[in-house]
């Protein structure tokens, strides 16, 4: 055979291909590697593939062997999204795990989702199962096996952990573990001594395991699993549903206390699937609607796919001939509301008039009241009125004896009125604090870091809540994610850490985008004005601002604009614009008071107290400093403290000095980079106007360079030139020439440009219209000494060599 091959490749080369090599019967596989052998060195080849250690007949000694490997995980996140772009965060997540970089599972697993699911709210199954394409890979492997082998296969593939002490239970006298054994020859399951474990070698092995058998013999093993799980509820509980057929309240029951059970570890998708599966086993209409409008709000609060939790919405409806009178009802509702762009106000009163109905009013143990209580916080909150609290604290005011102790906390230091009520719960924040760490509930992470964020205590909460943002990267839930990633930016905001805020923020905007919660993208378009707005890229800032402030007003959405307020307050400062700074501060607390139910009238009172100084309204200014000495909040933070000292020295005389001296003094001011070097700069100009040029040097000289290292770009400026009016020579050559003497905008544009985007390309980045990134690149071409944009790269990359 090798000669003939030769001969034939003697006229033209010739590739001889095998596919699925194991299959060769042995005369054929004896002959064609003793043929392959001979070509070597020919223009006649043999190519063939099989799987590995399972060549069959053929024998594969001496030939060189190409391993084809699996997708690494981008490869395989990337050929998912390029092929399934519409695909449920949740579904790609269990591809990816059950796919193992396999490009054909990659492919067709999607598939066999989609045609076995009902519809978005049906839950992600447990293991996934295989289209025909995919089980023939693997059904000729396990119907081969013995008939006790496929049970006990089937066994390990339902109770999932691998224990073989559980598998041996479950069994009985039906089988014995020596039974695995053909599996393990045929490489399907490994089992480890170690552990007393069995693992299958393949999730995709599993899922053919569990896709051959039939439902009678599945729910034999769910029943057997079941008695021996008895003492673990979540187990048990699954076990009994997936064994269960008729309606039965006992083990739908059983499933509701699992599914509550679950929750505490912020498992959203295995709640929503556990609720579901109880309310298909209600055996009244009431029983199931009930159920499933706990499992809606499940999927609503938790970022779940959109069109999921609306379809449970509608099987709430359709449970039922009248309206629901469920509290988890109404908060599912308010949440689709607002993703829907509703307004503020409809979804507050849909939930204040469900909790004014609700039987039990009093009751702090009804988990449907509290849950309701918490939606209607987070309605408040963003509505950022203080008049839409007062049904909230009416609801909480009846609670006997009061409400939950971890409700009081977050809602009193961070979401209602923390001004006035945050420095008596800073004992209990300290309490919280001490076993954060530990802390394995996401949701009591979540009101801990939000009780943490004003008193500025978000550095004990950071691991946690980087927990949650690893867990979500990793597939977990997208609202627990994007409340990490809030709470992070603002950490990283005060402490300086502006580089990862800015990556943060991106991510999350991308993650709402990807999980339906639209809405929740102002938090994270604020933190890029914040940043814009001190590194002086002053038009991305107001850009930013002016789409979050235009898309709050027409939904009542006020938090939203009192963030943009708070960018623009920055930007103004940075800009020298000080009246319209103290016009934007006064919108969000008026002058000689801290608003009621408006916690960020804390982070811009400094900043209106020095534009009303800068404009010539003392008397505002003063009013706003006995305001802030009256609330008593300094006592929350440090920082606060600190600004509150630097506020007070600015409307003082003789005093003046002493103030600064005492906000510089302050404990932990390291922290707060840009907070110290803004009171370093007010101190320095202050001692400049005095004519205390050494004093003032130091202070301006301390300022500058955190604002360089910072990338504070106008108040680097600032600092730099009230050195040089305290008599200091400029450190920056006038006539500085290249990428330093580019503002951070130019900069960026200047980047942009050379990366080959057009000018609309770049205005879409950075919010700005084409005509000013034209108008950029005018002045930025003189700066670099160029006269073209192709030039560009070069002058950018010379620089920064």
């Amino acid at each position: 055979m090798a000669l003939l091959l030769r001969r034939v490749a003697a006229r033209a080369p010739l590739l001889l291909i095998i596919d699925d090599l194991p299959w060769l019967d042995r005369a054929s596989a004896v002959v064609l590697s003793f043929a392959a052998r001979r070509l070597i060195g020919s223009r006649a080849g043999l190519l063939a593939a099989f799987r590995t250690g399972s060549a069959g007949y053929f024998d594969t000694s001496g030939l060189p062997e190409l391993p084809l490997h699996a997708l690494d995980d981008e490869a395989a996140a990337r050929l998912l999204a390029e092929r399934f772009p519409g695909l449920d965060p949740q579904v790609r997540a269990r591809v990816l795990s059950t796919a193992q970089g396999n490009p054909l599972a990659l492919l067709e697993l999607p598939h066999a989702v989609r045609e076995t699911r009902r519809g978005p709210a049906e839950p992600v199954p447990r293991i996934l199962p295989l289209n025909q394409r995919l089980q023939g890979l693997f059904a000729a492997r396990v119907a081969a096996l013995p008939a006790a082998t496929r049970t006990l296969l089937l066994t390990a593939a339902l109770e999932s952990t691998g224990d073989l002490s559980a598998l041996q239970a479950a069994a009985g006298a039906a089988y014995r573990l020596d039974d695995l054994a053909p599996a393990e020859q045929d490489q399907l399951v490994r089992v480890a001594a170690a552990s007393h474990t069995v693992a299958f070698r393949h999730p995709l092995i599993r899922s053919a395991v569990v896709t051959e058998s039939t439902s009678a013999e599945r729910r034999r093993v769910h029943r057997a699993l079941a008695e021996v799980h008895r003492d673990d509820l979540e187990r048990r509980a699954w076990h009994l549903g997936e064994a269960t057929v008729e309606p039965d309240e006992e083990v739908a029951a059983l499933l509701q206390e699992a599914a509550r059970r679950v929750r505490g570890r912020g498992d959203y998708q295995a709640v929503i699937a556990l609720l579901c599966r109880a309310a298909d086993l209600s055996p009244t209409p009431q029983a199931r609607s009930r159920r499933l409008a706990e499992a809606a709000y499940i999927g609503a609060e938790g970022l779940a796919e959109t069109r999921s939790a609306l379809e449970l919405l509608q099987g709430v409806r359709q449970s039922s001939e009248q309206t629901p009178a469920s509290l988890n009802y109404a908060s599912a509702t308010a949440f689709q509301l607002l993703d829907a762009d509703g307004h503020v106000d409809t979804a507050h009163r849909l939930l204040v008039g469900a909790i004014e109905a609700w039987p039990n009013r009093t009751d702090p143990l009804d988990e449907e009241l509290v849950t309701g209580l918490w939606t209607l916080a987070l309605i408040c909150l963003v509505g950022g009125r203080a008049e839409l609290w007062e049904a909230f604290h009416a609801a909480t005011a009846r609670l006997e004896p009061g409400p939950p102790e971890i409700m009081t906390l977050s809602i009193g230091l961070f979401a209602a009125d923390p001004v006035r009520t945050g420095v008596a719960l800073l004992p209990a924040l300290e309490t919280s604090l001490a076993t954060i760490q530990h802390e394995t509930d996401p949701a009591m992470v979540q009101n801990v870091a939000a009780a943490a964020i004003y008193p500025d205590r978000l550095a004990a909460v950071r691991e946690p809540l980087w927990r949650s943002i690893r867990q979500g990267r990793a597939g977990g839930p997208g609202r627990r994610r994007i409340v990490a990633l809030m709470d992070v930016c603002f950490d990283d905001f005060v402490r300086g850490e502006w580089a990862e805020a800015g990556e943060l923020a991106a991510e999350g905007l991308a993650v709402c985008e990807e999980f339906g919660g639209r809405f929740f993208g102002f938090y994270f378009r604020y933190h890029q004005a914040l940043l814009a707005a001190v590194q002086g890229r002053f038009e991305t800032s107001r850009a930013l601002t002016d789409q979050m402030i235009g898309w709050a007003g027409p939904r009542g959405v006020g938090m939203a604009q009192t963030y943009a307020r708070h960018a623009l307050v920055l930007a103004h400062l940075g800009e020298g614009d000080y009246e319209s700074a103290y016009q934007r501060a006064t919108e969000i607390s008026p002058a000689g008071t801290l608003a009621s139910h408006v916690p960020h009238s804390l982070w811009v009172a400094l900043e209106l107290v020095e534009a009303a100084v800068r404009t010539d309204r003392r008397t505002e200014a003063e009013q706003h400093v006995r305001a802030l000495r009256a609330s008593g909040t300094a006592a929350l933070s440090p920082r606060l403290a600190m600004r509150e000292a630097a506020a007070a020295a600015l409307v003082a005389d003789d005093e003046a000095p002493e103030l600064f001296e005492r906000a510089l003094m302050t404990p932990r001011t390291g922290e707060w980079p840009f907070d110290t070097a803004r009171v370093r700069l007010l101190y320095g100009e202050r001692l400049r106007r005095s004519r205390a040029m050494n004093e003032a040097k130091v202070q301006l000289k301390e300022a500058s360079d955190a604002f360089e290292k910072l990338g504070a770009t106008p108040w680097a400026a600032r600092a730099e030139r009230e050195l040089r009016a305290a008599g200091q020579a400029a450190r920056t050559p006038a006539n500085t020439r290249g990428a330093a003497a580019l503002t951070p905008q130019e900069l960026e544009i200047a980047r942009l440009a050379a990366s080959g985007m057009t000018n609309k390309e770049i205005g879409e980045r950075l919010f700005i219209s084409p005509r000013t990134v034209s108008s950029h690149l005018y002045q930025i071409f003189p700066k670099l000494g160029i006269t073209k944009r192709a030039a560009l790269r070069d002058a950018l990359g010379s620089d920064d060599a």
